[in-house]
């Protein structure tokens, strides 16, 4: 047993992790003997200075201590070089370095921190620990002996071991052409970096000769069936570095995921031309995001996708056909962890691809990124309702641990395809819309201009991007707004001039349309076949609403989260309007960004997300719509447009919805 003399009592915050050393230990030794939280690379050297802590001193009657100047060592001839020549602050010293003479208070700053808070206030994430699949290591490695048969490649294991506790590692072969090389050019000091992934070795995928700060990004990538986002990560920091988007170039050969499996089903090469095509364009994002950024794309050691169950199976060039017919199975459903390489991505030859794990059926990885980026399963008393909006929508409703999913099509129109003046979220595309219920006069917003139309210097400011369509957001409010001005019944039918009193209502051959704006260049209206397709979508939805609520017999709705690019924009008094989410508060529906996307970020940064997800879809209640027999009868009750006091009563408390109805015949009868 230890003389109380020869010990040390040892706080660290924020932790609040205490315990007893022996004096003369180093704050890293102490740190790592307590399980505290402090980085460091090259092993205690003194050469990475990631272990930078700052000693507190005085009197802590809270934490029972007295922390005093003496209780450390002074600063050795390693920490006067950190100090001037990298500018180590004052009060900072290297853990590797300090030793503990006394009593001592430490706080370990964020950025010395291993698994450090990350908190994304410039995003739509939620906070989160860094936790990368990839960490660097620096060893000093044992020269060959010629009474020894030890490879170099075993003498760079045992230093793992020794220094790191590292028990077993492995590598490729076009790792192990560079070993020897490397290691004779440090002069038998090296720093690996490692690729960890569940259930196996950890792997040695990039090797530098000496102490090197290996740069590491990683891609998250929302593959859609309509558009591709891609994020750059910075695996050391946790910083996001930068974003960027391109048209799904798979959209050529069909608009919706069930046209492709088609095109798989119907022509020879379809599988290959499709897997071939996205692949492409994943490369040339890949390329975009990365010379912008000025990051060799072999800096790049891990992607993480997320997609919807036809999308991953193209991308990995599996044939989708099945899901394309009850009870559609997929190939695979679980994680994968596989060489980026494989799928022919142009990266580092040794980076990996995580793909997100599929629900089953139709609903996919992005269904289950939702989940981690939201992480309604946490509100054990709260049934949450989210509802991830594209070409198709991932439906999710949960209540602590329940788990019911389900998805729909939607199609394109949501996201302003096969509408007559639709065109995607870009500049130049009306995105917001008022109408004037008693002039029956539109008023808009374009992307890329600050201005309402109605605004003196409209014409002005938005001749740098022009008016050139209309995007899903302003799909939305359109048909919201016609319904509130009384150009539109609660049937989907617009309303002639006569029957309107608005010379914007045009006879188009059978049907009327609406002039929503007008000039020598362009001329957008909204159509009877845009409100049949709107209708169509916002159908769909509400009879997966209603089958889910059945399935799972939860009595009530408290929360609504719009998720996905196109969700974070619409507005939810609108989205009420129309019935494209159940009645509700307007309080209680929230835009969550692209919750998908923003889930295959935080599973690059957090691996223990993947741990969890992994482990909560197994329990998630997997609804197919397309088999139940009451889908069509709900889909018929959703596609008219709410007038309805009875079954909308929070809406029409704060909304007066015209009684109105453009059906001539249905008149005529009336009489």
């Amino acid at each position: 047993m230890e003389e109380k003399s020869t010990l040390a009592t040892i706080v660290f915050t924020p932790s609040g992790i205490r315990g007893q050393v022996k004096k003369g230990t180093t704050i890293l030794e102490a740190a790592q003997t307590l399980s505290v939280d402090l980085n460091s690379i090259c092993g205690a050297r003194g050469r990475c200075s990631k272990c930078q802590v700052e000693p507190t001193f005085g009197k802590f009657e809270k934490l029972n201590i007295h922390s005093k100047k003496e209780s450390v060592s002074d600063r050795n001839e390693t920490e006067l070089i950190y100090r001037n020549k990298f500018h180590l602050n004052e009060e900072r010293r290297l853990g590797c370095q300090t030793r503990i003479l006394g009593d001592l208070l430490v706080d370990v700053p964020q950025n010395s921190q291993i698994h450090k808070q990350i908190i994304k206030k410039e995003t739509n994430l939620r906070d989160f620990t860094l936790n990368t699949s990839v960490k660097a290591f620096y060893v000093e490695v044992s020269e060959p002996q010629l009474d020894s048969l030890e490879s170099d490649f075993e003498r760079l294991s045992n230093s793992l071991k020794n220094d790191w506790n590292i028990q077993e590692v492995t590598c490729s072969v076009n790792v192990l052409r560079g070993l020897q090389e490397t290691l004779r050019k440090g002069n038998w000091e090296i720093t690996v970096l490692l690729y960890y992934k569940e259930n196996a070795a950890p792997e040695i995928v990039d090797i530098h000769a000496g102490y090197s700060e290996i740069q590491a990004f990683g891609l998250a990538i929302d593959l859609g069936s309509t558009s591709i986002a891609a994020t750059l990560c910075d695996l050391n920091s946790g910083k996001i570095v930068d974003s960027m988007g391109l048209m799904n170039p798979q959209i050529r050969y069909g608009e919706d995921v069930m046209s492709r499996v088609s095109y798989c089903m119907m022509e020879e090469k379809g599988l290959a031309t499709l897997n071939n095509s996205v692949v492409e364009g994943l490369n040339d994002l890949i390329r975009k995001i990365t010379a912008k950024n000025q990051i060799k794309s072999d800096r790049v050691f891990e992607t993480v996708f997320v997609a919807n169950p036809i999308m991953h199976h193209l991308l990995l060039g599996i044939d989708p056909k099945e899901l394309g017919q009850a009870p559609f199975p997929l190939v695979f459903s679980d994680s994968l962890n596989i060489k980026s390489r494989d799928i022919g991505l142009i990266l580092n030859p040794e980076s990996y691809v995580y793909t997100i794990p599929c629900i089953g059926g139709h609903v996919g990885a992005d269904a289950a990124s939702v989940l981690i980026a939201e992480q309604p399963q946490k509100l054990k008393d709260k049934t949450t309702l989210l509802i991830d909006i594209g070409t198709n929508a991932e439906i999710l409703l949960t209540k602590g641990e329940e788990v019911f999913a389900c998805s729909c099509p939607t199609g394109p129109a949501l996201e302003g395809a096969q509408i007559s003046a639709g065109q995607r979220a870009a500049p130049g595309a009306i995105e917001r819309v008022r109408i004037d219920p008693i002039t029956k006069e539109p008023r808009f917003k374009v992307i890329g201009c600050e201005q309402w139309s109605d605004s003196k210097d409209f014409l002005k400011n938005v001749s740098r991007v022009g008016v050139t369509g209309i995007c899903g957001s302003g799909i939305i409010e359109a048909v919201a707004e016609m319904r509130l001005a009384g150009l539109l019944d609660a049937n989907g039918l617009i309303g002639s001039e006569a029957q309107t009193g608005s010379n914007r209502c045009v006879s188009s051959e059978r049907t009327n349309s609406y002039l929503l704006y007008d000039n020598r260049k362009i001329s957008l209206s909204i159509t009877n076949m845009d409100i049949r397709a709107i209708q169509l979508a916002k159908a769909a939805l509400h009879a997966s609403f209603r089958i889910l609520l059945e399935k799972s017999e939860f009595n009530r709705i408290d929360n609504i989260l719009l998720a996905g690019a196109f969700g974070s924009q619409i507005s939810p008094e609108h989205a009420l309007i129309i019935g494209l989410v159940p009645d509700a508060k307007v309080s209680q529906i929230v835009a969550g960004g692209n919750s998908a996307g923003a889930g295959a970020i935080i599973a690059l940064l957090d691996t223990s997300s993947r741990k969890e997800i992994s482990s909560l879809i197994k329990k998630v209640h997997k609804v197919e719509t397309a088999v139940e027999p009451r889908f069509q009868k709900h889909f018929v009750e959703g596609s008219s447009f709410p007038n309805e006091s009875s079954t909308h009563p929070e809406l029409f408390k704060f909304k007066d919805l015209p009684n109105v109805n453009f059906n001539q015949k249905r008149q005529r009868r009336h009489r």
